[in-house]
């Protein structure tokens, strides 16, 4: 572990490779799990905002869930998540023709229709960033579905951080992503 500023950071995202393999687990970690993405206080009122200009790229199971949970939820800790479907696939998952699961909001996105990409920590992932009073914690999450997202990546030589780089430089700014980059070259 490292301190970069008011984070620290397992040196695991930067020694360990990863490189999203969507054709192998058919975008799982949307659809798998026991709770929906985690949401900043921000992103939940974005959500409310956008979701009219969601909708229309959303299954009938989505727009069922959210309109009866709402666009995000609050679960038992306090944190605030996207709702599941039926406790399983999150509420804004989509499935192209190949039944890969995507994104709503990042078609939405993708589209023009909206601003936003998608939640951060889904932006984020395989990195996953815990708050705290004084600091952040920075962490590398292994899941073994994505087991084949670490063979591609060690394959193609592509470190966690490097994967997630325009998600870190949203989360953290430029210079923090400048810094953990110098850190990186120093290992």
């Amino acid at each position: 572990m490292f301190q970069l500023g008011k984070t620290i950071v397992s040196e695991d995202i930067i020694e360990k490779d990863f490189m999203c393999n969507l054709s192998a687990c058919k975008g799982a970690c949307c659809i798998d799990g026991d709770a929906g993405a985690p949401l900043e206080k921000e992103e939940a009122d974005i959500l409310k905002e956008i979701y009219p200009k969601v909708k229309p790229f959303l299954r009938k199971e989505g727009i069922k869930a959210i309109e009866s949970q709402g666009v995000y939820i609050t679960s038992e800790d306090g944190d605030l998540e996207t709702p599941l479907i039926n406790g399983a696939d999150c509420a804004y998952v989509i499935f192209d023709e190949k039944k890969v699961a995507l994104c709503a909001i990042e078609e939405a996105y993708n589209q023009g229709e909206i601003s936003w990409k998608k939640p951060v920590s889904c932006h984020l992932y395989p990195v996953r960033v815990q708050d705290y009073s004084e600091f952040s914690a920075v962490n590398y999450h292994k899941w073994e579905i994505c087991d084949d997202a670490c063979t591609l990546g060690k394959e193609l030589q592509i470190p966690v951080y490097k994967f997630v780089k325009e998600a870190l430089i949203r989360k953290f700014g430029a210079d923090w992503y400048a810094e953990l980059e110098k850190v990186a070259n120093k290992l």
